[in-house]
């Protein structure tokens, strides 16, 4: 294989690289970063990217844009990670994942005084305060701070109380407190040690800690009402109320799990990879974050999985014991439990994790459908493009079904789809006309070079791309069709089969097995669908209209006309036979009534 050719001083920095872990940092001729990447072995990582030729051509780009390296050594793979994370955010090198975050989360604080506030803010700050979320959906932080306003009223207002301002007698009692949002701690009507207790039952909520509040609550209500004190009971009586109203909102997992941390990816090949990460404490997710990624070199999914690990305990503080994946991140961590679930809860956790972050993908469709519509038509078509194997977008779809039953009156259709939707009015139906029997080969290949022969004589556009339903059979015979045109090549074919939703391309006989929440197969089984249904519609339309007419054409004088006259007066054939013979001569005379009652009451007439 060919290598990248470089300056004799660069090849010397990497021929005397160390094989520690560590940090690389690639620069162009202008001096700027433009990859920074970690190693378990320096030397060895290093050395691959000149050594040879890439498949990815973005990494082959980046090689040839190299003009210096710099490294940094650490103690460990771990450390590496850090490092490199930091310096991502640093120099945003035009050549590293892209973590997509354009959003704000709120997050709930427990400020750092004396006598702390609690509110809502999105912005961190490091001042000894206590962050707790980020929150995603700004409601349910809202939620909680209700919940913690009904149990322990803490103070809203920002000035600067301490003891020895209470002792002062400085501060003022307000509205707050009149109305009891507030106990007064600014005078001396909540001590600080009191204080400082319901602040710790505030962070207890705000860590997930319920059952323990609960307990406490419950317990409190006990010793109250066993003095006697009945009123104060009823107090923790509805704060016990409002804590259990809460937690049946909570997102309730299982009770056979304790606490654990889940990450599930959401990837369907292309360059946006969705990460979820899911806290769940006694059972019961407490924080849930979702990281969007975009990919520059075909980073792969256990690459990501480090990037997304570290990203969230950089800005959660979450320091991981036992962690569900669906695989493992390409980062060995001291400490942390890697566990792959194949059954059981756990397995149901991550699955509940990866939906999220294939929901989160749904859901950032849609908004840039949205707000761009054209710019999410060209997603999918390159997503369609790509799994197609299609050297040109897909933007022309026909997909073929044929219908028949037991052989009779069959009928294939055609539905097409533009810009990955339906476009109705270029929908077409066929009457098979020359194949005998139920040979459903045989009719693809009628129904394909009928289409595709008229096309080509009238001047009109080709699709890029068929899509007939059935499998290697059908697909074989579309193939020969095309072949017989000229069109092989021109068009590309492909079949779905029924059973496992499995594509087949020609000259392929393992089938590709599409993601089933892929944009891709949500086309392709509406494209399936439509033209089975217009299909069955017109084969069931065709049937009975044979049913109909079949008995009164068979006898000899009655016209298109006569019959018409028949079928609109009596409403159907079965209506015709059991009028007498006075009624159809009202109808068409005595001549032809005579003649149609005969033969619709003879022992040949079956088709009544």
């Amino acid at each position: 294989m060919a290598k990248h050719k470089k300056s004799a001083e660069l090849q010397e920095k990497i021929s005397i690289l160390p094989t520690t872990p560590g940090v690389y940092m690639y620069f162009d001729a202008e001096g700027t970063v433009i990859y920074v990447g970690k190693a378990k072995n320096l030397k060895r990582r290093v050395s691959s990217y000149f050594n040879r030729t890439h498949d990815s051509v973005r990494t082959n780009l980046l090689v040839r844009a190299i003009a210096d390296m710099k490294y940094i050594v650490v103690p460990t793979e771990q450390d590496a990670l850090n490092l490199e994370n930091s310096m991502i955010k640093e120099y945003q090198p035009r050549y590293n994942v892209l973590l997509k975050d354009d959003k704000s989360y709120p997050w709930i604080v427990v400020t750092k005084e004396p006598f702390p506030r609690v509110f809502m803010t999105r912005k961190r700050i490091s001042d000894g305060s206590k962050f707790y979320g980020p929150y995603t959906d700004t409601a349910s932080a809202r939620m909680v701070l209700q919940l913690i306003k009904e149990l322990y009223p803490l103070r809203s207002c920002r000035s600067v109380i301490t003891q020895q301002s209470v002792e002062a007698g400085k501060g003022r009692l307000c509205l707050d407190y009149h109305l009891g949002r507030c106990q007064g701690p600014c005078v001396g009507k909540i001590s600080q040690e009191e204080y400082g207790r319901q602040v710790e039952r505030v962070k207890q909520i705000l860590r997930g800690d319920m059952n323990e509040l609960l307990d406490y609550l419950r317990s409190e209500m006990e010793r109250l009402s066993a003095e006697l004190r009945f009123e104060e009971a009823q107090i923790l009586k509805e704060k016990y109320d409002a804590v259990k109203r809460y937690t049946a909102k909570s997102v309730i997992v299982s009770q056979t799990i304790g606490d654990i941390d889940v990450f599930g990816i959401d990837d369907e090949g292309d360059k946006e990879v969705y990460v979820n990460y899911m806290h769940v404490r006694r059972g019961a997710v407490v924080r849930s974050l979702t990281l969007q990624y975009k990919r520059s070199l075909d980073e792969t999914l256990p690459q990501i999985l480090s990037y997304a690990m570290q990203e969230v305990k950089d800005e959660l503080g979450v320091d991981y014991e036992e962690v569900l994946v669906a695989q493992e991140p390409d980062v060995e961590m001291s400490g942390v439990t890697f566990i792959i679930p194949q059954r059981g809860d756990k397995a149901k956790l991550l699955e509940v994790s990866q939906r999220n972050a294939r929901q989160y993908r749904v859901d950032s469709l849609r908004r840039l459908e949205k707000h761009n519509p054209e710019m999410r038509t060209q997603k999918l078509l390159e997503r369609m493009k790509a799994d197609f194997r299609l050297s040109e977008l897909p933007r022309h779809i026909e997909c073929f079904d044929n219908s028949n039953i037991q052989g009779t009156n069959p009928v294939a259709s055609c539905v097409v789809f533009r810009d990955g939707r339906p476009s109705k009015k270029d929908y077409r139906h066929f009457n098979i006309k020359t194949v005998e029997g139920p040979d459903d080969f045989a009719s693809m290949k009628e129904v394909l070079t009928r289409r595709y022969t008229r096309l080509m004589n009238e001047g009109e556009e080709l699709p890029q791309l068929i899509v007939v339903d059935g499998g290697k059979g059908q697909l074989s015979a579309a193939v020969e069709a095309l072949e017989a045109m000229g069109l092989r090549g021109v068009i590309a074919v492909a079949g779905i089969a029924k059973r496992l939703e499995e594509i087949y391309f020609p000259g392929d006989s393992i089938p590709l097995y599409i993601d089933k929440n892929s944009e891709t197969l949500r086309v392709v089984q509406h494209m399936r669908d439509e033209a089975h249904r217009f299909g069955i519609t017109h084969h069931r339309n065709r049937r009975s209209k044979s049913q109909t007419v079949s008995a009164l054409d068979s006898i000899p004088g009655v016209g298109p006309k006569t019959r018409e006259a028949l079928l609109t007066h009596f409403r159907s054939l079965k209506r015709v036979a059991a009028a007498n013979i006075d009624d159809i001569a009202a109808v068409i005379g005595p001549a032809k009534a005579s003649v149609v009652y005969q033969a619709l009451h003879s022992n040949d007439s079956s088709e009544v």
